[in-house]
């Protein structure tokens, strides 16, 4: 039935995706997908070559951004402040132009060690926008992960006031972390509960597992820390690649509908 990959860092991802651009296309095809998406960290600096790439390449290009959410609002300015993750896709051109709009308030207005934003900001430009729930980091995930699933589902019916039962998803991941494995049968949970539907992803960071290691090194970069320092920032393991819609099921059993949801929200996404 298809899977598409709705949760990806491009180079622009700074010091932390390591896709190219210029390789993804050759990479999608290669895996027999004809869409891609780009979820870069705060930014979307790489969305027009994406673009334009994707359609030289005969690629549904799906243009999106990982946005960092502050709760407590923007105006709140604290370092050791909550700061959630939330994967937005433009499903049009309006949505797209509410992404931009998302993003240019995420700099002016919220930016404070990273670009955020709040919950009036996404109510203000929510038309013609996927909002997915992300990773470990995302608000429901993080929720789940403490045990409250009465905190968990007055988060997701925020998202579904905010978004439409129609235009948010509940994220799953499985890159072999008992955290994600936590956050999966919360979500089943809210399936059965709220009838909400669930997408999978892999949290792609780079285009195949070999690469893994030059991705370490990145990783090294960034934080300016030796690579043999055992305390440094480094990914779990190699499972955050570009998978084949085979992998995906094979970590997905039992939830196969997760990894074809992906191909309604493909559908959905029209810029």
């Amino acid at each position: 039935m298809g899977f598409t990959h709705l949760h990806l860092h491009t180079e622009y991802s700074l010091l932390d995706g390591m896709n190219k651009i210029s390789e993804l296309s050759s990479r999608v095809k290669e895996l027999g997908m004809d869409a891609v998406s780009i979820t870069d960290h705060g930014n979307m600096y790489g969305v027009i070559e994406f673009y334009d790439e994707m359609k030289k390449a005969g690629i549904k290009p799906i243009i999106g951004v990982e946005v960092y959410i502050a709760p407590n609002g923007v105006e709140k300015k604290e370092k050791d402040e909550e700061r959630y993750h939330l994967i937005l896709l433009a499903k049009s051109l309006k949505g797209y132009k509410n992404l931009t709009k998302i993003v240019t308030e995420s700099y002016i207005k919220g930016f404070y060690y990273k670009p955020r934003i709040d919950f009036e900001i996404l109510k203000k430009y929510n038309e013609d926008i996927i909002a997915m729930s992300a990773c470990l980091q995302g608000e429901i995930s993080a929720k789940a992960l403490k045990g409250d699933i009465k905190e968990v589902r007055k988060a997701l019916y925020k998202y579904l006031d905010i978004f439409g039962k129609e235009n948010f998803f509940v994220e799953v991941q499985n890159h072999g972390l008992d955290e994600e494995k936590a956050v999966i049968e919360v979500a089943k949970t809210l399936k059965d509960t709220e009838g909400v539907k669930l997408v999978a992803t892999n949290d792609a960071h780079y285009l195949r597992k070999e690469d893994a290691h030059a991705h370490d090194i990145l990783l090294c970069v960034q934080t300016l820390r030796p690579f043999d320092d055992p305390e440094r920032m480094r990914f779990p393991n190699q499972e955050f690649y570009i998978k084949s819609e085979a992998e995906m099921l094979e970590v997905f059993k039992g939830l196969e509908d997760a990894v074809y949801n992906t191909e309604l929200v493909k559908e959905l996404c029209n810029v």
